[in-house]
């Protein structure tokens, strides 16, 4: 099959549409947008992770990080994409006409990005698929097995990631009902928080949680990967505007409220609870700000994007703290910032959008209730299937390394190097 696609053009002059021009403007924003969001991940997300953990665990944990981001990218280009993106099937998922990148071409797509050329549309997703499934690493950080990591990380884009995205993005049942997420709040943020929910469950705690400390190792370090993903944020939301117009100034403008607002929120509730502001809940109540707003950053104002910021900060905060109360180990908190913010953010959006839609508040209430079924459902289609895909491996090669690998640490027992000497 690869020889065969390797001899055909991926460029289908003939297949594209005809009279669409584009427009080098949004073109040069949506390239620009794209490698804000690759920022992201390297190094924003990896530095982010990797201050979190353990020193015995940072390389562990940034490599999982890269090798997600090489590994998913090519997994969309030769069928992922297609699969999420392209003609649509029953409303369930994408054919596989666009296996291979065959018919993705140069000129615009009609469906998707009538200014710019198909394949920087494709490639802007490309960062959304990665990224998503590297954020749930955070929550089996120190002790899964890499190997496992691996078929994880092809199984999950495979299976949970692009039908989601179709269902949304592609054409798929949940867009035609008309449910917004302008950004990834259900795509992105509930899936992966869900997803990390289940894998904490399934590779249970690390040796030592709940009656030894386990503080990050580098807290400057994690304070530069919030810089950079707050930086490549603007991508990720602005960037879905697919233009260089008035609802990308909008997204921007309502990112970097929802952001700030997070900080202050976070830093207020922890203030409040345990008497001391510190500068890891000002970092995770950026964060919180950012994944709250990513589904409506293209649908709010800015007084909006604000109201929910605050909010996103203190019950992101709540969530984090009653982690320990309800007994799972999430090590780095993906659950109570991305799923609880995404699930938050994508009910906001279905009370406080007013540009290009109407939410609850500006007279639809119909929308809120479609936004109920979209968190819903993505939340029950990827906790259903995380297990599933988790349970195959568990049998298989098994999900954890041995108690002695977890006590050497992931960088000396599965990559034999050290972050430090």
């Amino acid at each position: 099959m690869l020889w065969m696609l390797c001899g055909q053009p991926t460029v289908s002059w003939a297949e594209e549409a005809v009279g669409l021009t584009i427009d080098t403007g949004d073109t040069a924003w949506i390239l620009v947008s794209s490698a804000f969001v690759l920022c992201m991940m390297l190094p924003g997300l990896a530095l982010f992770y990797g201050g979190l953990v353990r020193s015995r665990n940072v390389l562990g944990t940034i490599m999982h990080t890269a090798i997600i981001l090489c590994m998913v990218s090519l997994l969309w280009i030769l069928c992922g994409y297609s699969l999420a993106f392209g003609p649509d099937v029953g409303g369930l998922i994408g054919g596989l006409d666009w296996i291979g990148l065959q018919n993705v071409g140069l000129t615009p797509s009609p469906d998707y990005a009538p200014t710019i050329p198909h394949q920087v549309f494709m490639m802007f997703q490309l960062m959304f698929a990665a990224i998503t499934v590297a954020l749930i690493t955070g929550s089996v950080a120190e002790r899964m097995k890499f190997t496992a990591l691996l078929w994880f990380a092809v199984l999950w884009s495979l299976c949970i990631y692009s039908p989601l995205a179709h269902w949304v993005w592609g054409g798929g049942w949940l867009g035609q009902m008309g449910a917004l997420d302008f950004a990834g709040g259900a795509v992105v943020h509930i899936s992966s928080g869900i997803a990390a929910l289940v894998c904490a469950v399934m590779l249970g705690p690390r040796r030592g949680f709940g009656t030894e400390p386990m503080p990050p190792h580098n807290l400057p370090m994690t304070v530069l990967g919030t810089g950079l993903l707050w930086f490549g944020w603007f991508g990720f939301n602005a960037g879905s505007a697919l233009g260089a117009n008035e609802v990308a100034a909008a997204a921007f403008v309502s990112t970097h409220t929802a952001a700030a607002a997070g900080g202050i929120g976070w830093m207020i509730a922890e203030w409040v609870h345990r008497g001391k502001p510190t500068v890891l809940g000002v970092a995770s109540g950026i964060i919180a700000g950012l994944a709250t707003i990513t589904p409506g950053a293209g649908f709010l104002g800015p007084l909006s994007a604000l109201l929910i910021g605050l909010f996103a900060g203190t019950i992101c905060y709540v969530a984090v703290v009653w982690k320990v109360r309800l007994g799972y180990d999430d090590s780095l908190d993906v659950v109570g910032i991305h799923g609880v913010g995404g699930f938050t953010g994508i009910l906001a959006t279905g009370l406080f959008a007013s540009i290009g839609a109407q939410g609850l508040f500006f007279g639809n209430a119909s929308q809120f209730v479609t936004q109920i079924l979209l968190a819903v459902v993505t939340l029950v289609f990827a906790l259903v299937g995380t297990y599933l895909i988790l349970k195959v491996i568990d049998i298989t090669i098994g999900l954890r390394v041995s108690s002695q690998d977890e006590e050497i640490g992931l960088d000396l027992s599965q990559h034999s190097e050290r972050a430090y000497s």
